[in-house]
């Protein structure tokens, strides 16, 4: 058995200051009254010392002056030797782009080139550079690693307009024009008239990103390119892009050629999305025009089948059965498993499961699904095989097998402990000093832009301090984006994967609501990796990723003063109003959490037509055939997440299969470290 981490400790961190002058050393502010899971991680921050920067305001003022157009180099002197000083020059710089001086734009990147402002300024400054057909100063400024499409299509533009085009020049064009079936960027068409001018853009090039358009069903493209084809062959191709708009019946009479075939099948495909009951009606005719062979049918019944099953209509099982099996992939194998279940046909999914690769099959989730399908249908010795085999995997599937083993839960926490010196060389490090407080500042793409400038010297081992030291600054999500998850290795540094922090207020609101406090601890990891300033795309706020008019209507509810959007950011406000909104989620879906974790992802109306739709199903039946894939595994990542979370702060954990039925009380599990290779607990 193995306890509740010991997080390490002995990984006594003493920062190097990355300016002496501008930086110093505090004690970290922690939560109080932490569990024996958690207090080993109180113990790492006052280890791991967060960097303090007593000019950090300054800098900021400094900033906000130059984005504004307000910055005076002669009242900011005393900032010159900081380390944020080149951003501020950078805002500057940027902010005056259009009329900026070549030599001015030169002397900054001669100066910061190769640091992270500086190559964020080249690739501003050489866009700039182009917009004013500036060639020479174009390639002047260039540096390798600054191509990105637009880039490289400008410097195949200033190489060709300088006489400067060397013998790769067609071979690099040809290269980005054959790189998407998609459109490409605007200055890339200079490029490309050129090409052609040249002789290097062929009607057999033209083709091929023709093709390339058909199987993306980009019709206007697939246009765009029938532009350049010969006059006897223009006819047909914008033929072929109508059809892809609209299958029509002059497609009968096209010649039964393999193109012929591939337009009419990816026609007849992207009308299956549509109109899956149309394309099914459609596909005969133009099958037996053109002469389609399995692969030209299976295109179309693809998408005929899937985008019906998805949806779970009535049609599903037939037009799955229609398929060709050679145009199954490990999405449509997925989605047959799933239809049985819709209909709880045990015996249909369990041969889905069987037609699956055996590489798919052995994932976590369809050896679990295939265990309670052959305990379904009376093969209980085969299913106890297949759980205890799962319940080695430390996921959602491996837990709730090792629940229906009667086996504990696989865990094996992996704890590096790197030396003094590559400590001292990371937490030294200048770029990631500055990404740190950049970070602070909320400049986040700039600190993304440093970060990548560090790690981009770092080994692995480097890499994994780095994280540790970002997270002991309050960056909680470079253990999402600075570990490789792919790692098995990695998967297991729990620690660093699952940051615990507000442990006071989330068992206090947590207790209030009636809820268990590793899925407030979950919730909080699964939104925001326990970012507090952490925004959505669509205006959620703060650790629990709540929208406004949500916190004001829960906020009214609860009879609490209602301080705005702003105080969505305070992490106990977040904290006490999506605390709330959990109960309020449970008391009107039943009870039931992983109701009421599908609709705090995806929103009450899809909830309610999944409920519908399948009343009464076993959970985890019912999680695995939610339409939404996000959804499904947003479900599955809160639920392992907060085994994850019930062992950081006791040491133990709930069943699963309790925790699932909304149940807070029952047998709690340990944990073993049942084979060295398990991995981590779903993403």
């Amino acid at each position: 058995m193995i306890a509740a981490p010991s997080l390490h400790a002995a990984l006594a961190l003493a920062l190097v200051a990355f300016a002496t002058s501008a930086c110093a050393q505090s004690a970290p502010a922690t939560a109080a009254g932490n569990a024996t899971a958690n207090a080993s991680a109180s113990a790492r921050a006052s280890t791991l010392e967060p960097l303090t920067d007593p000019r950090l305001p300054r800098i900021e003022q400094a900033i906000g002056a130059a984005q504004s157009g307000q910055f005076r180099a002669v009242e900011y002197r005393d900032l010159a030797d900081h380390p944020l000083f080149a951003w501020v020059e950078y805002a500057s710089l940027r902010r005056g782009l259009d009329g900026l001086p070549s030599a001015r734009a030169q002397d900054f990147l001669q100066r910061r080139g190769g640091q992270a402002a500086g190559e964020t300024f080249r690739r501003a400054w050489l866009m700039q550079l182009a917009r004013r057909e500036d060639w020479s100063g174009f390639l002047a400024a260039w540096r390798d690693g600054a191509d990105d499409t637009p880039l490289a299509c400008h410097k195949l533009h200033a190489e060709q307009a300088l006489g400067r085009a060397g013998q790769d020049w067609n071979a690099r064009a040809q290269a980005i024009w054959l790189s998407s079936g998609r459109s490409l960027p605007n200055a890339c068409d200079p490029v490309f008239d050129t090409l052609a001018a040249r002789g290097g853009l062929t009607a057999e090039l033209r083709w091929q990103r023709f093709d390339k358009a058909t199987d993306a069903w980009q019709s206007g493209m697939m246009r765009s390119i029938a532009r350049g084809l010969p006059a006897d062959q223009r006819e047909l191709a914008n033929d072929y892009a109508a059809f892809i708009d609209s299958p029509h019946s002059r497609a009968l009479r096209w010649p039964k050629t393999e193109r012929s075939r591939r337009v009419a099948s990816q026609g007849l495909a992207r009308l299956g999305k549509a109109d899956p009951d149309r394309a099914e009606q459609q596909l005969p005719q133009y099958a037996q025009a053109l002469q389609f062979d399995d692969a030209d049918r299976g295109r179309a019944l693809y998408q005929i089948a899937l985008w019906t099953v998805a949806s779970y209509l009535p049609d599903s099982a037939r037009r799955l059965n229609a398929v060709p099996e050679a145009s199954y992939d490990p999405r449509l194998h997925e989605w047959r498993v799933r239809e049985a279940l819709s209909r709880s046909d045990w015996g249909a999914a369990l041969t889905a499961i069987g037609k699956m690769g055996a590489e798919q099959r052995g994932e976590s989730r369809w050896r679990y699904f295939e265990a309670r399908l052959r305990e379904k249908t009376g093969d209980g010795a085969a299913a106890q095989r297949l759980y205890r085999q799962t319940a080695t995997e430390s996921d959602f599937h491996g837990f709730l097998a090792a629940d229906r083993a009667g086996l504990p839960y696989t865990l094996c926490p992996l704890q590096p402990r790197p030396d003094a010196a590559a400590v001292a060389k990371v937490t030294g490090d200048p770029a990631l000093g500055r990404a740190v407080s950049l970070m602070r500042l909320e400049k986040i793409g700039w600190a993304v832009a440093e970060w990548k400038d560090a790690l981009s010297r770092f080994s692995d081992a480097e890499r994994l301090i780095a994280v540790e030291y970002a997270q002991a600054n309050g960056w909680f999500d470079r253990a999402v984006f600075g570990l490789q998850l792919s790692n098995p290795d990695e998967r297991r540094l729990y620690d660093l994967r699952f940051p615990l922090h507000h442990d006071a207020t989330l068992r206090r609101e947590a207790a209030k609501n009636r809820l268990d406090p590793a899925w407030v601890a979950a919730e909080i990891r699964a939104e925001s990796t326990f970012n507090p300033r952490a925004r959505s795309q669509a205006n959620a706020l703060g650790l629990m990723q709540i929208l406004p008019a949500t916190g004001a209507a829960v906020a009214a509810k609860l009879g609490l003063p209602w301080g705005g959007a702003a105080s969505l950011y305070d992490a106990d406000t977040n904290i006490i109003l999506g605390s709330a909104y959990l109960r309020q989620m449970m008391d009107e879906n039943g009870g039931q959490p992983y109701f009421a974790i599908a609709g705090y992802n995806a929103g009450p109306t899809p909830l309610l037509r999944w409920r519908t739709q399948r009343p009464g199903m076993d959970p985890d039946f019912w999680i695995e055939t939610v339409s939404y894939r996000e959804t499904r595994e947003y479900i599955a990542r809160v639920l392992a997440f907060s085994v994850i979370y019930d062992w950081k702060l006791d040491g133990d954990a709930l069943r699963l299969e309790d925790r699932i039925r909304g149940r807070t009380q029952g047998p709690r599990k340990g944990f073993v470290c049942a084979a060295a290779g398990a991995e981590g607990a779903n993403r």
